[in-house]
């Protein structure tokens, strides 16, 4: 039976990490490989969670300023932001 609960706990971390991952594919082409920064557009990679997660809540409302960000944030939801937000945390 523990085996069994761990297995499931496994599964869905690693389902977790996958689905941020896919949507976290988006974000590369404007941030660079695994979100390492291209040009001038800053890196994700390795920055704190909260912080991405604020930010990416500030462009969806429209309260920080962005050229494109704020478009493409509105299409992400709380659940989605807190998993790209954890997923970008978590490179190095």
């Amino acid at each position: 039976m523990i085996r069994t609960a761990l297995l499931l706990v496994l599964f869905a971390s690693t389902a977790a990490a996958q689905a941020a991952n896919g949507v976290a594919e988006g974000c590369v082409a404007c941030h660079g490989p695994a979100g390492r920064g291209s040009g001038t557009v800053p890196p994700l990679a390795g920055r704190d969670a909260a912080e991405l997660a604020a930010a990416m809540t500030a462009f969806r409302a429209n309260e920080r300023p962005a050229t494109i960000m704020s478009r493409i944030a509105r299409g992400y939801t709380e659940a989605e932001i807190s998993a790209v937000a954890a997923y970008f945390s978590g490179l190095r």
